[in-house]
């Protein structure tokens, strides 16, 4: 099988699992891309059908990459070829079709590297003040990003983002990221939701409650509204057949996978909530609308809104260290899987193989700068749903329904029961062709 078991790295315990599992699930999605979808649907529009997706998606794709790297004690690489092992006798051929959510992981890991390496110049310039001292002059604040995400221009905080991030990553599974989640997921939380209440200290926060909380039921009936719903509960957990499955594969065979993708998602969707119910009110505390999401929120609107709020340099320090957090520990998980696929299928031992791809994921990092945007659409919008859609097809559909039950319910208190087998093998994959062909055709689900 090409896997020693014996030898393999692992989790020490479920919490250290589900909490770089929830690290890898927090990421941009949760603090540019939710609060944007909040405001533009309308509310509690958007988070009605949100809600549902999340259901899904936890109960079905995360829960069922979690035990189909479980089950092969493999990547991308070793499940897809097990998979296809069992259907049609080939074992080459899933490993072939498993390089392509190990490319989508290795190419979102780069653009994202980037992006981190923008938290990470922000995350200083909130500490010495040069962030207040931008004051609320757009063009100034504006012309900051500018520069910033101007190509060959942030070079030195791509390489200290990468540092920290592969300097975590050599330690191991159990002594890195296992333990570098126990912290920093508690402190992002703890962070976040003192932020949160902060704000609603705020005159004019009000205003963003209400709309939060607003539902208009005619708006449900948009078919839209549904798919960038699903595709924000899709990105939001991490769903693409490449990270949930590799740290899958380290997990005992007593956890219980069931229980985990359920608290995933619910911290998740947590960790989501409270970036709206911060952002969300920040902008209303301005009287302006949230108009545009991605970089523009984060890096230009924001310092914005912050510069001109009560104790807004603290505000800015905390804001950007929950960032710098959710970005780093969504930044390991990517990386994870390429380095994996060169323990296992060439045999490299850990240290050389985040080494080699900490080579490559900096080359090309530093030469994509200027086209960051476009990098990251098309592997969110192509080969993330490509890869999810894979690697469900794969594990229930390829591995047969009796080996499916037997490896879910392994360990877990619950067990796996028709409809939740039908709602996987069925609606979950095709909610998963649709956000590929939404890709394509919409440009994006979100």
């Amino acid at each position: 099988m090409g896997n020693d078991k014996k030898k393999r790295d692992g989790f020490d315990s479920q919490i250290g699992f589900i909490l770089a599992c929830i690290g890898s699930a927090v990421g941009m999605g949760n603090i540019w891309r939710f609060p944007v979808m909040v405001s533009k649907w309308g509310g509690m529009t958007f988070l009605l059908p949100y809600f549902i997706c999340v259901f899904i998606v936890g109960t079905t794709g995360v829960l069922g990459e979690m035990a189909f790297g479980r089950a092969a004690k493999a990547g991308p690489i070793g499940a897809f070829g097990m998979a296809t092992e069992r259907k049609f006798g080939n074992r080459k051929l899933g490993e072939a079709i498993g390089m392509i959510p190990i490319v989508g992981a290795m190419m979102l890991a780069i653009g994202y590297t980037c992006v981190v390496g923008w938290i990470f110049k922000y995350m200083f310039m909130s500490l010495s003040g040069d962030l207040a001292g931008l004051g609320q002059d757009m063009d100034k604040i504006g012309g900051m990003f500018g520069s910033t995400a101007a190509a060959f221009s942030n070079n030195l905080w791509i390489i200290i983002a990468l540092i920290v991030n592969f300097a975590i990553m050599v330690m191991g599974v159990a002594g890195g990221i296992e333990k570098a989640n126990k912290v920093m997921m508690p402190v992002l939380f703890g962070l976040f939701i003192i932020l949160a209440i902060y704000i609603a200290t705020i005159p004019g926060a009000s205003d963003g409650y209400k709309y939060i909380f607003t539902i208009t039921p005619s708006m449900l009936l948009n078919p839209k509204l549904w798919i960038y719903a699903f595709g924000q509960a899709f990105f939001s957990l991490s769903v693409a057949g490449n990270g949930t499955v590799i740290y899958g594969s380290y997990l005992k065979d007593d956890e219980d996978v069931i229980q985990s993708s359920r608290i995933v998602a619910v911290m998740d969707t947590i960790a989501a909530l409270l970036a709206a119910f911060v952002i969300v009110p920040s902008i209303a505390t301005t009287g302006s609308e949230l108009s545009s999401g991605g970089p523009g929120l984060m890096f230009i609107h924001l310092v914005h809104v912050f510069n001109g709020m009560r104790g807004g340099r603290i505000v800015t320090i905390i804001f950007y260290l929950c960032v710098l957090f959710a970005g780093v520990s969504s930044l390991i998980n990517l990386y994870e899987a390429p380095v994996a696929a060169l323990q296992e299928k060439l045999g490299f031992d850990r240290k050389k193989a985040v080494a080699t791809i900490a080579i490559v994921g900096c080359v090309v990092a530093l030469c994509i700068q200027g086209i960051v945007s476009g990098w990251m659409d098309f592997v969110s919008n192509y080969l993330c749903p490509l890869g999810a859609f894979l690697a469900g097809v794969m594990f229930f559909w390829f591995c047969g329904r009796q080996f499916v039950e037997a490896e879910i319910n392994k360990g877990s208190k619950s067990k796996l029961g028709d409809f939740n087998y039908n709602v996987a093998k069925y609606v979950y994959c095709v909610l998963c062709l649709v956000a590929l062909i939404a890709g394509v055709i919409l440009g994006g689900i979100g």
